[in-house]
C-alpha cells in the first residue's frame, strides 16, 4: 500500500533512516554518500535511499514541527523502516554552549500538541540506547565533542517566550527543537529504534538568532560547518546500527 504522503510502499526504503526537517538537507546528506537515487517528494517530504560504506540506507526529510514529522515516522514504520535518526539544528540554552556545539539528545520534554494525542505526558520521550551510543561512538570516533542531555521540543516557533526559555534553561534542558519528542514517542509506539543529533545553531539565553531547520544557507557560518560533521557522525552512526 502507497503512503499518502511520503509516497512510498514496502520495498521502497531501506531499514534505517536519517530524518532530517529540511528538504534540502536530504540532498546535503546525500552528498556524503556513495551512492544515491531519489524514490518519491511531495510536499515536505523527499525520500532518497542512498548508500554509504556499504550500508544501505534511507534519506527522509520531515519538514519542520511535531505534525509532519509523526506523519512521517507513522509512514516509514508501515513500509518497513526500524531505526531512524534525526539530523537537525537546535537552539542552544546554556551559556556555556556555542554555535556550532553538536548535542545528541538523551530525551525530549513534550512541550508540543502531537504526542498527547497518542498518550499521557508523563510517559518520557527518550532515544533507544543503541541508537544514542552509536551516535556518540561515532562522535568520539571522529575526534568531535557532543553534548549529552535533554533537550526540549517545542511546536511553537515565535510563542517561545523569555519565561518559557528561562524554565528551560533551569530545568537543565540543553537546547529546544521541534521534532525529536515525537519522533522518540512514535518510534517507541511502533517498535523502532530512534535517535537524534542536532548542531547548535543560535542561543536564546544568549539572545542570538536561531534558524527554523529549513535552510542550511541562513546557517551561521561555524553551525553550517557543523552540519556537515553531523551528517558525517550520523552516517558513521548508520554503519554501526
Amino acid at each position: 500500500m502507497t503512503q499518502p504522503h511520503l509516497l512510498v510502499e514496502e520495498g521502497d526504503v531501506h531499514d534505517l533512516a536519517l530524518v532530517p526537517g529540511d528538504p534540502g538537507r536530504v540532498d546535503r546528506i546525500a552528498s556524503h554518500c556513495d551512492e544515491a537515487e531519489t524514490v518519491a517528494e511531495n510536499r515536505e517530504y523527499r525520500v532518497v535511499n542512498a548508500t554509504y560504506e556499504g550500508r544501505e540506507l534511507t534519506i527522509c526529510s520531515t519538514g519542520i514541527g511535531s505534525p509532519s514529522a509523526a506523519i512521517a515516522i507513522e509512514e516509514l514504520a508501515a513500509v518497513g523502516v526500524e531505526t531512524v535518526v534525526r539530523v537537525g539544528t537546535t537552539g542552544a540554552l546554556q551559556t556555556d554552549l556555542e554555535i556550532g556545539d553538536m548535542i545528541v539528545a538523551n530525551g525530549a520534554a513534550k512541550d508540543e500538541g502531537t504526542t498527547k494525542r497518542y498518550e499521557a505526558k508523563t510517559i518520557p520521550a527518550v532515544p533507544d540506547y543503541e541508537v544514542l551510543s552509536a551516535l556518540v561512538d561515532a562522535a568520539e570516533a571522529e575526534s568531535t565533542d557532543v553534548h549529552v542531555g535533554p533537550v526540549a521540543t517545542d511546536d511553537a516557533f515565535y510563542a517561545e517566550t523569555d519565561a518559557y526559555v528561562t524554565a528551560w534553561e533551569e530545568a537543565g534542558m540543553l537546547a529546544v527543537e521541534m521534532e525529536a519528542a515525537a519522533i522518540f514517542t512514535l518510534a517507541r509506539r511502533k517498535g523502532l529504534r530512534a535517535g537524534a543529533i542536532c548542531t547548535v545553531d543560535g542561543n536564546l539565553v544568549e539572545g542570538t538568532q536561531k534558524g527554523t531547520d529549513t535552510d542550511d544557507e541562513e546557517l551561521p557560518e561555524k553551525a553550517k560547518n557543523n552540519v556537515a560533521r553531523a551528517i558525517d557522525i550520523s552516517l558513521d552512526a548508520a554503519t554501526r546500527l
